[in-house]
C-alpha cells in the first residue's frame, strides 16, 4: 500500500473531530497532568485524569474522546464502549469511538447494527471499512455478498492486497479450499498480502487440499530450516502426512479481529505506535486467542516505554503456546527495561529449563548477565547455547563473540581469541567482531598492522559509529602515528560527545601532538561524563593524575614506553 494512503488512515482519527475545552479554575492542573500524560503515552493516568475532569465536564466531546483513546490503549474495552456510546449520541463523527462501537456489535454478534453503520457511512476509515462489511455479510450468512464485498474493497488503491488476503480466508472459513486455493495460486497471487500469518493460512490451506509437499515447498522457500516452534510442528505434521486442521481464522469475528490486525501490521512503520495500538487491542478484544495481536501490543508498548504494560501484555500468552518462549523472551526484555534485571533474569533462567532447545533462550540470558558483568555465567549461557549446534552455522557468530568478549573480560585472551575468530570465520566483515578484536589486541600491543587491518575494514562498514572511529584513532596512536589519529579521534567525539573513554583517547592524542591545553580540556571534559557505568574503562583517578603532572609523567609511573620514543619508532 503506498504510504501516503496508509498515513492518510493513520492520520483519519487525529484531525478535527473535538476542540480543547475551557477548563475551570480547579480543573486546569488536572488538564494539564491529563494532557502531560496523554504525550508520555501514560495511559493508566491518562484514564484517572480524563475520568476526573469528565464528573465535572460530562459532554466535553475533547475529554470523552480521550478517554476513549486511553482506556483502549489499556485493552479495556468493557470501560471505552460507554464512553464511545455517550461520544456516540452527542452525534461526534470519532474514529477510535467507532472502533469500539463497531467491536461492540460484533461482540454481540449484531452484524445487521454493524452493517448498518458502514452502510450510513459512520465507519473506521476506507480500509477497514470494505474488509469489516465483506465479514459482517459473512457473519449474516450470506456468503455471494460477502465476496462481492471483499471484491469491491478490492477496487480502491492499494487496497487489492488486503482483500485477496480476507476473501482468500472467508472462502477457507467455510469449508471452500479451492476457492481460497485458487487466490493464492491463480493470476493475482501476487497481490495477495504476504505476511508470516498470510503463510500460515496458506500452509493450511494447501494441507486441507491434500498437498502437503507443496505446503513444504513453500515453507521452506520463505522460512528456510531455521525454523520458530510453530513453523517447526507444522513441518513435522506435513512431512508426517498430517492434514493441518484450517485455524486461522474460524468465525467471521474472527476474521474481522484480523482485519484490524493485517492493518496494524501494515501501519506500524508508518503511524505513531499509540496509534496503532488501538488496533491490536480491537483485534485482542474480538479474538483473546490472536497471540500475534497480544505480542504486537506489547511490543508498541514497549516502543513507547510502558515496561510494566508490556509485561501485562506478554504474560497473557498461556504455557503451553508455541509463541510462548518468544513472550517470555519479551516479558524478560521489558523488565530489563523497566530497571528490574533480577527479575528479568529470573524469566530467562525458567525459560532456560523449560525451553533449553532453543539457543535464542540461552543467548539473551547470556546477554543480560553479560551486561551485568557477569562473565562467567554469561560464558555458560553461551555454552548451553552453542552446544545445541551439530556443525557450525552462521548465525552462532554472535554467540562466539560474546562469550569472546565475557572470556576477554575474565582474562582468558587465549580463549577470547580463538572465539573472536571463528565469529569471523562465520562472519567475515562483521564490524562489531572486527572493531572489538582489533581494539583488543591494540589494548594488549599484539598484531598490531593486523589490528589496523581489521579497525580500518570495520570503519568502512560503520564510518558513522563513534566507538569503532574511536578504535581507529586509538590503534593509530598506539602505533605512533599520532597526527594520522587526531583527525579520527576528533570525529570519534563529534559523533560521541558525552562519552568519556572517547574524549580521555582524544586528550592523550592532542597531548601527543603538543596541543597540551586542548589536552587538559579533554580530560576535563572526560571526567566530567565519568559515571559508575564507564569507570572501568575511563579510570577517574588516572585522568587526574593526567591533569596534575601530564601524560609523559603518568606513562613514566606507569613503567610504560613514553611518547616521544613512541614517536621516533
Amino acid at each position: 500500500m503506498p504510504n501516503k494512503l496508509l498515513r492518510l488512515f493513520a492520520f483519519a482519527a487525529l484531525m478535527g473531530t473535538t476542540s480543547v475545552p475551557v477548563m475551570a479554575d480547579g480543573d486546569a492542573g488536572a488538564y494539564l497532568a491529563a494532557r502531560s500524560a496523554t504525550f508520555a503515552s501514560d495511559y493508566q493516568a491518562a484514564s484517572t485524569f480524563y475520568t476526573r475532569l469528565l464528573a465535572r465536564n460530562q459532554s466535553d466531546e475533547f475529554l470523552l474522546e480521550n478517554l476513549i483513546l486511553s482506556n483502549m490503549a489499556l485493552g479495556k474495552m468493557d470501560k471505552t464502549i460507554p464512553v464511545a456510546r455517550k461520544l456516540d449520541s452527542q452525534g461526534v463523527q470519532s474514529q477510535i469511538a467507532t472502533m469500539a462501537l463497531i467491536s461492540d456489535s460484533i461482540d454481540k454478534g449484531n452484524y445487521d447494527e454493524v452493517i448498518a453503520r458502514l452502510e450510513a457511512d459512520k465507519g473506521v476509515g476506507p480500509l477497514v471499512d470494505g474488509l469489516v462489511k465483506g465479514w459482517a455479510l459473512l457473519g449474516q450468512g450470506d456468503m455471494t455478498a460477502a465476496l462481492a464485498a471483499f471484491d469491491t474493497s478490492a477496487e480502491q488503491r492499494g487496497v487489492m492486497g488486503f482483500a485477496l488476503y480476507h476473501k482468500a480466508l472467508a472462502l477457507a472459513s467455510v469449508g471452500d479450499f479451492e476457492g481460497a486455493e485458487a487466490i493464492y495460486g491463480g493470476e493475482h497471487a501476487n497481490a495477495v498480502q504476504i505476511s508470516a500469518r498470510s503463510v500460515l493460512a496458506h500452509l493450511e490451506i494447501l494441507s486441507q487440499l491434500d498437498r502437503n509437499d507443496d505446503a513444504i515447498i513453500v515453507l521452506d522457500t520463505l522460512f528456510g530450516r531455521d525454523l520458530d516452534p510453530k513453523l517447526r510442528n507444522m513441518r513435522v505434521a506435513l512431512k508426517a502426512g498430517e492434514t493441518l486442521p484450517f485455524t486461522h481464522v474460524r468465525s467471521a469475528r474472527d476474521g474481522i479481529a484480523e482485519v484490524f490486525f493485517s492493518i496494524a501490521r501494515a501501519l506500524q512503520d508508518e503511524a505513531s505506535p499509540d496509534y496503532t495500538l488501538l488496533y491490536t487491542r480491537t483485534a485482542e478484544f474480538l479474538r483473546p486467542d490472536h497471540v500475534d495481536a497480544v505480542l504486537m501490543s506489547a511490543e508498541l508498548l514497549e516502543q513507547v516505554e510502558q515496561f510494566d504494560l508490556a509485561t501485562e501484555a506478554y504474560r497473557k500468552v498461556p504455557s503451553g503456546h508455541t509463541s510462548f518462549h518468544a513472550a517470555e523472551l519479551g516479558r524478560a526484555e521489558a523488565l530489563r527495561l523497566s530497571g528490574k534485571t533480577e527479575a528479568a533474569i529470573e524469566v530467562l533462567e525458567q525459560l532456560a529449563r523449560t525451553h533449553g532447545d532453543y539457543p535464542i533462550v540461552h543467548t539473551s540470558l547470556g546477554d543480560i548477565l553479560r551486561q551485568q558483568q557477569k562473565f562467567d555465567d554469561a560464558a555458560a549461557a553461551y555454552d548451553r547455547a552453542l552446544a545445541l549446534f551439530n556443525e557450525p552455522d552462521a548465525s552462532q557468530w554472535f554467540s562466539y563473540y560474546a562469550r569472546a568478549i565475557c572470556l576477554e573480560r575474565q582474562g582468558e585472551w587465549e580463549l577470547a581469541e580463538k572465539d573472536f575468530r571463528q565469529a569471523l570465520h562465520l562472519n567475515p566483515d562483521q564490524p562489531q567482531v572486527l572493531n572489538y578484536l582489533g581494539y583488543s589486541l591494540v589494548e594488549k600491543k599484539l598484531k598490531l598492522d593486523e589490528a589496523l587491518n581489521m579497525i580500518e575494514r570495520a570503519v568502512a562498514a560503520r564510518p558513522d559509529s563513534g566507538y569503532i572511529v574511536d578504535s581507529l584513532g586509538w590503534v593509530l596512536y598506539r602505533l605512533g602515528r599520532y597526527e594520522e589519529a587526531v583527525g579520527h579521534m576528533e570525529r570519534a567525539t563529534e559523533l560521541m560527545p558525552v562519552d568519556p573513554v572517547v574524549n580521555d583517547h582524544l586528550g592523550d592524542v592532542y597531548w601527543a601532538v603538543g596541543r597540551k591545553t586542548e589536552a587538559q580540556f579533554q580530560w576535563n571534559r572526560a571526567l566530567s561524563f565519568v559515571d559508575d557505568d564507564s569507570a572501568a574503562e575511563a579510570d577517574p583517578e588516572r585522568i587526574r593524575r593526567k591533569l596534575d603532572v601530564g601524560l609523559d609523567a603518568v606513562l613514566n609511573e606507569e613503567g610504560a614506553q613514553p611518547i616521544q620514543v613512541a614517536n621516533d619508532g
